[in-house]
Parts: C-alpha cells; structure tokens; sequence
C-alpha cells in the first residue's frame, strides 16, 4: 500500500491523527470576544405615557362638553363630535372585521361641495347604509362624511331616531336633500327603500324600481353630480327565504322577514352571516349642464334615472362575476 500523503501544518495548530496515520490540521473555532458573548439586557418595552394622557384628557374633555352642552348640532341634528369619537368607532369593527369591506373607486367622490351617491338597497335590515357611510368617511381623502336620506320609520322609533339624527340621517324628501346639497354635503340616497331590502333571497342583486326619479330632479336642481354606487355582500346577510305578511301589518312593519335563523334561533338569529363586501362608486354623472327647467322635464328624469340604476346593475353583475366566495 503506497504510503499515505502527509498534509502540510503549522506546528503552532492543533493536530489530530485520522484512520491510516495521517495527520491533518484542525482550524480551531474563532473565539468571541468578551463583549460579543456578554449578556445582552432585553430592551425595556417602550411606554407612551403621554399617548395615553393624550387620549385621558381628551375623553375626559369629550364627556365634560357632553355634561355641559358645549357641543354644536347643525339644523338637522347632526352631532359631527358625537358621529366621528362614538358612533363610527362603534360600527368600524363590524366594518373592518367582520365584513371586511373593500372599497373601489373611492376617487370618483368629489374632494368637496356637493355629491348625490345613489346606491342599491338589501340585507333585510339597512346595515348597508351605514357600512357605506364608514366607506367614504374612513376612504376618502377628505374623510368626508355622508348624510344618508332614510324613511319615516327610522324616525318613529325611539333611541333608534335618536341616533339616526345625530348620526347626520335626514327625513327622505326632496327638500332636506336639496338643503344639504346645496349646502355642499355628500347626500346618500337608496331609491329601492323597503322593496329592495325586502326583497326575497331568490331576487338578489335584481334591483327593484327606483320610484318616480326623485333623486334625480333633487340633485338637478342643486346642479351637483351623482354618483352611482354599487354594494355585494348585503344580500346574503340575512337569507330572507319568507316574509309573515299579517305578523308584519300587526307590527305596522313593512315585512317580516324569516331566514334560516331567524326567529328559529331567537335572539342569535338576528347575527348577520360573516359575508365579504365590496362597495364601489362609479363615474359621476354631472347635472350642472342642464337648464334650470329641466328638473321639470319628466322625460329627462326618467332617462337619468335609467342611467343611473342600469350603471348600478351592470356593476353589481361585474362585481359578482368577480367575486371569488360569498364569505372570501
């Protein structure tokens, strides 16, 4: 057997013999300094006590404006304070955790003056509404917020009507509403009212009638644009598979909806099912080019009427053709 060949080494290295006496040299492991093998103190966690104050102080000066009244309301009731600390904060988790609300074409909103958003309606109870009142005020730019045009009901009700004023809701009638555009607020307003959220589950996303083209005499008089909007996602929160017609006229409740849950299960029947939304506002439609007569032309208000609830549908059926899950 041929001698084995000897690797050449630094005596000054450490050595060890291998099978067929070999020797090679061993590169020992490079020793750590003192101060890279030192202990390292785990970095205190960072308190932001003057955040915290900040936000003591300005909740205990938001409930001292409460206790004494130095807070404004515009002429319809609207508390802004009241809508941005409590209201919204109340509805956001809802908004961003449980439906999970993605918002398009939030860019088509004006930055400011006044704008008709004009949106379908369906759910069994109006949750859409406020769901798209978080959308434009939490989206835009201008955290705008949106004053919703809603029925005689929501103001017969007590805490409910409340709450609906100081949230910026106004009686649905053309006078409030061209008062508010005019004055450069965003006016929302859903034509279908209680026939769209009525509606049955088998008719989903099949807009009903939009009335006799209110929306679209209100915003010509006011020469303010009107931006259509579009809302998947309402209409599977509460499968309305049967409507007790007598329970609901005893009530003096436009229906009585019956769901898969609902009032099978009681109380927890009334949780809406965890569906996936998305809201989005379409290409304004400009009316300051018409002549101030035309908010009398019948033929006119019809045509945009068309318009607007054709663009709405057609986004609807886009939108479902992309979407991937009722609940994804």
């Amino acid at each position: 057997m041929a001698d084995a060949k000897v690797i050449p080494f630094d005596e000054d290295r450490p050595r060890k013999r291998q099978a067929g006496g070999r020797r090679v040299r061993v590169v020992p492991e490079p020793t750590a300094s003192p101060e890279v093998v030192a202990p390292v103190e785990a970095a205190a966690p960072v308190v932001d006590e003057g955040g915290w104050d900040r936000r003591i102080a300005g909740g205990l000066a938001f409930l001292r404006r409460r206790i004494t009244g130095e807070y404004e309301v515009d002429e319809f009731g609207y508390d802004k304070e009241l809508t941005e600390q409590v209201l919204m904060s109340l509805i956001r988790p809802l908004y961003d955790g449980y439906f999970r609300v993605e918002v398009k074409g939030i860019e088509n909103i004006p930055a400011e003056g006044g704008a008709l958003i004009v949106a379908n309606h369906s759910g069994t109870l109006p949750l859409d509404g406020l769901m798209m009142q978080v959308a434009v005020h939490d989206h835009h730019p201008a955290q705008r917020h949106l004053r919703l045009l809603a029925a005689d009901l929501v103001f017969m009700l007590p805490v409910v009507n409340e709450l609906a004023r100081k949230a910026g809701h106004t009686l649905a009638c053309a006078e409030d509403a061209q008062r508010l555009l005019e004055a450069g607020e965003l006016v929302g307003v859903m034509p279908e009212g209680f026939k769209g959220i009525g509606k049955p589950f088998g008719e989903r996303y099949k807009l009903q009638r939009f009335g006799r083209g209110g929306f679209v005499s209100t915003a010509l008089r006011a020469r303010t644009p009107i931006v259509p909007c579009s809302i998947v996602g309402a209409e599977e929160i509460y499968p309305m598979i049967g409507n007790a017609k007598t329970l609901a006229r005893l009530l003096g409740i436009p229906y009585f909806p019956i769901t898969p849950t609902f009032p099978w299960l009681g109380p927890l029947g009334a949780v809406p099912l965890p569906t996936k939304w998305t809201i989005q506002f379409g290409e304004p439609i400009p009316t300051d080019g018409y002549a101030p007569e035309a908010a009398e032309d019948p033929m006119l208000m019809f045509n945009l009427t068309d318009q607007v609830r054709e663009q709405i549908q057609h986004t609807l059926y886009k939108l479902l053709v992309q979407r991937r899950s009722v609940f994804f």
